[in-house]
């Protein structure tokens, strides 16, 4: 008789909720939705933002997941949304050969 530890191959996807949750996404599901949690700030919006390309494409798959916390605080939220957005920019430049 084989026994499973983890359904991984039956329900691929659960692997991705279980990352979702555990990288503290935004979304329906996110701890800032919890009864009696604060609204995210400055920090919450910078790692929503430094995680932003890995939560894209984890809600196109995993419904209550996605990129931006509606249950923040306004103005340092979104700073820190797009401070982390912005390191992933990085410098076009260093990549460029120089001379001509």
């Amino acid at each position: 008789m084989k026994t499973e530890i983890c359904n991984c191959r039956k329900h691929p996807f659960m692997l991705f909720s279980t990352m979702a949750n555990v990288l503290s996404v935004a979304g329906s599901n996110s701890k800032y939705k919890q009864p009696g949690a604060k609204a995210a700030g400055f920090l919450g919006g910078l790692w929503h933002g430094f995680i932003a390309p890995i939560a894209f494409i984890v809600s196109l798959f995993v419904d209550g997941v996605s990129i931006y916390e509606t249950h923040n605080n306004g103005r340092w939220y979104e700073f820190g949304f797009i401070v982390g957005i912005c390191a992933h920019a990085g410098d076009s430049h260093a990549s460029h050969a120089v001379g001509g």
